[in-house]
């Protein structure tokens, strides 16, 4: 079973909400960065269509290889429910086709994290938030 769509947004809310979403990903990647994390890719697309991945953030901390999905909310309730379960799939379309271009890190360990963000707080880092198949 598919996720609704979300509503359409005007084009202006909508580059708006573009803009707050780069950001946010830059915050993100600026924080791991202080973590000991080396930017690999961002916003990383493949494919077209349904079959389309995307993953907002790649990074490595030694043979660790992470796929980073970043929301920025209101509150980190907000920020946590915000990844849907479509969502995940896309993430991990986009990382298994990374991986593909990237043979190198295929003896690496690969995790998924989620970095959620609110405003006027540090942000949030949850390694290994979820795996392929939950």
């Amino acid at each position: 079973m598919r996720d609704p769509a979300p509503p359409a947004r005007p084009d202006s809310a909508r580059r708006a909400a573009h803009r707050r979403g780069r950001m946010a990903e830059t915050v993100a990647a600026l924080w791991l960065s202080l973590k000991g994390y080396r930017l690999l890719c961002r916003g990383a697309v493949t494919g077209r269509g349904s079959g389309a991945g995307e993953v907002d953030l790649i990074v490595r901390r030694g043979a660790v290889v992470a796929f980073v999905e970043v929301k920025s909310r209101p509150s980190l309730e907000q920020a946590a429910q915000a990844l849907t379960p479509a969502q995940r799939r896309r993430i991990e379309r986009g990382a298994a086709a990374f991986l593909a271009r990237h043979p190198a890190l295929a003896g690496c360990d690969l995790r998924f994290d989620l970095m959620l963000l609110v405003p006027g707080r540090l942000p949030r880092h949850l390694p290994d938030a979820w795996r392929v198949g939950d």
